[in-house]
């Protein structure tokens, strides 16, 4: 179980940093990412995250703006998100891919999770 945390209602230019969680299993074999979808749109990728934390990759759209890192330790996958835009506002998913390999490549399909959370909200007022 994957469980987010950290949305809320922020001004344009602000920050705020997402954490997911997961229970009931280690999340510390498994390749990370982040997933958002705005009110009458498709789930789009955000970031992705290698099980070490070696390996990200991001969407243009946030390239230089957001942060993914995980926390093995605490079993957390973060997402740190600077200089908002009202763009941005979406629900927040965390995702894991649970299909095991020796060499990480970004997925960046939604069909390539296995396990979601439910979400948390993002919105940026202009």
């Amino acid at each position: 179980r994957l469980e987010e945390s950290g949305g809320g209602l922020v001004q344009a230019g602000d920050s705020l940093k997402l954490s997911c969680v997961g229970s009931g299993r280690t999340i510390a074999d498994w390749s990370m990412a982040w997933f958002r979808q705005a009110p009458g749109k498709e789930r789009d990728f955000v970031a992705t995250i290698s099980w070490g934390g070696g390996g990200t990759h991001y969407a243009d759209s946030v390239k230089g703006r957001f942060t993914i890192s995980r926390d093995n330790a605490k079993n957390t996958l973060y997402l740190e998100m600077k200089n908002l835009k009202s763009e941005d506002t979406a629900v927040y998913f965390c995702a894991a891919d649970a299909e095991g390999s020796s060499e990480w490549i970004p997925r960046l399909n939604e069909y390539a999770y296995d396990y979601w959370g439910q979400g948390t909200q993002v919105t940026v007022s202009s």
